[in-house]
């Protein structure tokens, strides 16, 4: 059963599709991993009861005849961020211990209606808040290649549940970087759609363009499989992206043979650990990448201004319990609240220096190579990594540095899994592409994974 749990979810869906399992039959066999691996992982931490029901449902309409979707079958983690219809929903706060919602987000009915099944829901950070995934409420969810470490975040709780086999997707969002930093931390496959691309609803900030609402899979096949069936605007989401004619399924599917690459190896000016630098390095040249130097240093302060504005029109209704939030969302909050207007004009403008420069390296070379981490999975007990490559950090948020500049540009980015570290630990290569580039990006990503395979951990 665990080798069933762990097959990629398009080979899922193609055996329950074909009748040779049943959906009750793979959720039962996720199920049997979760209760082998998820008492040390702490990835899954509400369970939805009803998802028994839900897989016989999915069972019933095959055997009438009739198609429940192209997911059908398939068990999903949901980012204990995104509401769900009568499933507790923390935010990973105290604030929200016991908050069951009424209704589904967008992305989770869309699942629904895709014919997944929801296994429940996966452990974050408070209010993904922070690249390590713990909080007051679960605690930390730890990594499944070695549970002393991190699984990375915000969307740890879904990489590291992914990983193991709990689930066959996970879905999460992407702010700075919580769908490529687990990703890359726990050895699977993130994406960070353009925004709008996949609606982000309900949201208390409406016209949100910095954070985005994704999908993360074993395969670089898996996530374009999951973003066909995600992707399309909503009445309740005024920003959208072009979907008519797009075969994410299919570009995903057939591995990249393009026209070049390139490859920058520290693109936040921050500097990297020198065991990830040989791994990505040796990746780059496997797909003859070239070489380039790219400073988009001058994106760390443009991101931590839109970020403070981020918090604010979040949880502008709980400012005046802010002595109740921890740490990190406290100081978000508070950086927030002395961002100028300057300050903002300012990050605007470096957005759209960051889109067009990467838009234009885009058509020398059909996409940007770079390390997705900066440093490899540290101590689980740790808020975060104190030095890069020995050196100290100016500020605590450096080290997710190469993720969060590029959330600026709103170009599709991605992490894939491009070799084991001299620990044994994944390392993610992020892979930048051109406007409404997504099917290009899960290409290169699918050609990565043929050339770099890393298998699953051994936990």
């Amino acid at each position: 059963m665990s080798e069933l749990a762990l097959l990629p979810a398009t080979e899922q869906a193609r055996i329950v599709r074909s009748r040779e399992i049943s959906a009750a039959e793979l959720l039962v066999a996720c199920q049997e991993q979760m209760s082998a691996h998820n008492e040390t992982l702490n990835a899954v931490v509400t369970l939805n009861e009803n998802a028994p029901a839900e897989a016989d449902a999915v069972d019933r309409v095959f055997a009438a005849g009739d198609d429940p979707g192209p997911l059908a079958g398939l068990v999903v983690g949901i980012k204990d961020v995104t509401e769900t219809a009568g499933i507790r929903t923390t935010y990973g706060s105290t604030l929200y211990a016991d908050h069951v919602p009424e209704k589904d987000a967008e992305i989770v009915r869309r699942f629904r209606s895709a014919g997944a099944v929801i296994l429940g829901k996966t452990n974050t950070p408070e209010f993904a808040a922070g690249g390590n995934t713990w909080n007051e409420v679960f605690g930390r969810t730890r990594n499944p290649w070695n549970p002393q470490r991190s699984a990375g975040g915000s969307t740890g709780g879904g990489a590291a549940a992914l990983a193991t086999g709990m689930i066959s997707l996970a879905q999460g969002t992407d702010l700075g970087g919580s769908l490529r930093i687990p990703a890359s931390f726990c050895g699977v496959t993130g994406l960070r759609p353009s925004p709008g691309l996949v609606p982000t609803s309900p949201s208390w900030y409406l016209w949100d363009t910095l954070q985005v609402s994704g999908v993360m899979g074993r395969t670089a096949a898996d996530v374009g499989l999951a973003l066909q069936a995600l992707a399309g605007a909503s009445t309740e989401f005024p920003i959208a992206q072009p979907v008519a004619g797009r075969s994410f399924a299919a570009a995903a599917a057939t591995p990249w043979e393009g026209r070049g690459l390139a490859y920058c190896r520290d693109i936040a000016g921050i500097g990297i650990d020198a065991d990830i630098s040989r791994v990505c390095s040796e990746a780059a040249e496997t797909v003859a990448a070239t070489e380039i130097e790219l400073d988009l240093s001058y994106g760390r302060e443009a991101f931590l201004a839109l970020r403070g504005l981020w918090f604010l029109a979040h949880l502008h209704d709980d400012l005046d319990r802010l002595d109740e939030c921890g740490v990190n969302v406290a100081n978000n909050i508070r950086a927030g609240l002395e961002v100028t207007a300057p300050q903002l004009a300012d990050a605007e403008r470096a957005r759209r220096r960051m889109r067009q420069e990467l838009s234009a390296l885009c058509d020398t070379y059909d996409a940007l190579l770079t390390p997705c981490m900066a440093v490899p999975p540290f101590p689980v007990d740790q808020n975060y990594p104190e030095t890069i490559d020995g050196q100290p950090m100016k500020t605590y948020i450096d080290w997710v540095a190469p993720t969060f500049v590029l959330s600026l540009s709103g170009l599709p980015v991605a992490s894939v899994p491009c070799g084991l570290d001299s620990n044994g630990l994944p390392v993610g290569m992020q892979i930048v592409g051109p406007p409404h580039g997504e099917e290009l990006v899960l290409s290169i990503a699918a050609r990565l994974q043929a050339e770099r395979p890393i298998g699953s951990p051994a936990s």
